[in-house]
């Protein structure tokens, strides 16, 4: 994904009734789902020795423990998730 360009055209993910909110892994404010920004943590092996001990699975990079999370707009864009259109 990246540093994306965001404009403010958020739309309403449900017709009637209450939205769904979200928390913000980083700061803990909890926004409207459709207000925040999915983004994807996790780490992978990237030492040559024990990529090497993997064989063929670690050749293409093994991410490990890969957990959607989301971003409020203030962290996306402190974190550079995305960025504001010049």
């Amino acid at each position: 994904m990246g540093r994306q360009y965001y404009k403010r055209g958020w739309t309403h993910t449900k017709s009637r009734g209450r939205e769904s909110m979200v928390t913000c892994s980083f700061c803990g404010r909890r926004v409207p789902k459709y207000k925040a920004f999915p983004t994807f943590k996790g780490f992978g092996i990237s030492d040559p020795a024990i990529r090497s001990e993997l064989g063929e699975r670690g050749r293409h990079g093994l991410t490990l423990m890969s957990a959607k999370v989301y971003a409020c707009p203030a962290c996306a864009r402190h974190r550079n998730i995305v960025r504001k259109k010049r």
